[in-house]
């Protein structure tokens, strides 16, 4: 695995020109001041989280349960007052929970203007707004965002590492059939166990307090909290309609089905997973070099000749 920090970084960018040159071509792009004026890169801290929006009751997942797991399917491990959650992060102690896809604009909508949609990413979606919340050294598993958008992703508060990987490289990183995740950890790769891993290539990064990194469609990343904080995310649809479709297809149809025989064999289905995941990335390895050798011969066919 061949992990780069040369990722693109701006201050600011019109509008035009993150049209052309970013979200057309499907590159990932950091922006340092996406809305400069916006009221939240001044107020938004856990204190002011808590004062205007302390009495909501939020569901925590357990990072450390989901790390390894072979399904998309998540489901709440614990209730807590956001109040409460939020004294835990502001100690900034080491925690295994997190919070994510949490439309708090919904149940607050006036903190929406603190942080309205940036004007380089207006569209159908720009009314929602996801949260996501993690204590220090929280770990995302590696994933693709399920319904395919574009994502602009705006971190507050402590340092983010992000891992991303281009959409070409799924089935290297071990992808898990029926889902968006993958089998590997990227933090800590296998190289041994899953040799595909070291064909493949990725950007690793830090995102600061204001940061903004745009995640193109179908992008893999995989995200630790290095101090407790929290971020936002806006959406921005696909750009073509297979990436439309394949987003939903995989809420439509392979959830559902993942759910079912997750239900039905709970033994069977994640190792018959497993299985699929390795044999496919060996299959990718397999006709990659079957092709460096067929291009090899015909070169050296056509030099003789």
């Amino acid at each position: 695995m061949q992990l780069s920090s040369e990722i693109e970084t701006v201050n600011q960018i019109s509008k035009k020109d993150f049209y052309n040159n970013f979200f057309i071509e499907q590159k990932p792009l950091i922006i340092k001041s996406i809305s400069s004026n916006a009221d939240a890169f001044k107020k938004w801290n856990f204190e002011y989280l808590k004062k205007n929006a302390g009495d909501i009751e939020v569901d925590l997942y357990d990072s450390e349960l989901k790390n390894f797991s072979t399904t998309s399917i998540t489901k709440p491990d614990k209730k807590i007052l956001f109040l409460n959650y939020l004294d835990q992060l502001e100690k900034n102690g080491n925690s295994k929970y997190r919070i994510f896809l949490f439309n708090l604009f919904k149940l607050k909508p006036e903190l929406r203007k603190d942080f309205p949609c940036p004007e380089i990413f207006k569209g159908l979606l720009d009314n929602i707004g996801f949260m996501f919340f993690g204590g220090k050294n929280t770990n995302v598993r590696l994933h693709y965002d399920i319904d395919n958008c574009n994502v602009l992703h705006t971190h507050f508060s402590g340092r983010k590492k992000v891992t991303l990987f281009a959409p070409e490289y799924s089935e290297l990183l071990y992808r898990l059939p029926f889902t968006t995740h993958s089998l590997i950890n990227a933090e800590k790769p296998d190289y041994e166990k899953y040799s595909a891993l070291k064909y493949v290539k990725g950007l690793e990064f830090i995102l600061d307090h204001g940061d903004t990194l745009f995640m193109p469609s179908g992008y893999w990343h995989q995200m630790k909290y290095i101090d407790a904080g929290f971020s936002v995310s806006y959406r921005k649809l696909p750009i073509n309609l297979i990436d439309t479709f394949n987003g939903f297809y995989n809420i439509s149809i392979n959830m559902p089905i993942d759910k079912t025989m997750t239900y039905l064999f709970p033994k069977r289905w994640p190792n018959f997973k497993i299985n699929e995941s390795i044999q496919n990335a060996d299959k990718v390895i397999k006709n990659s070099a079957i092709k460096y050798l067929t291009d090899l011969n015909y070169l050296k066919s056509n030099q003789v000749n």
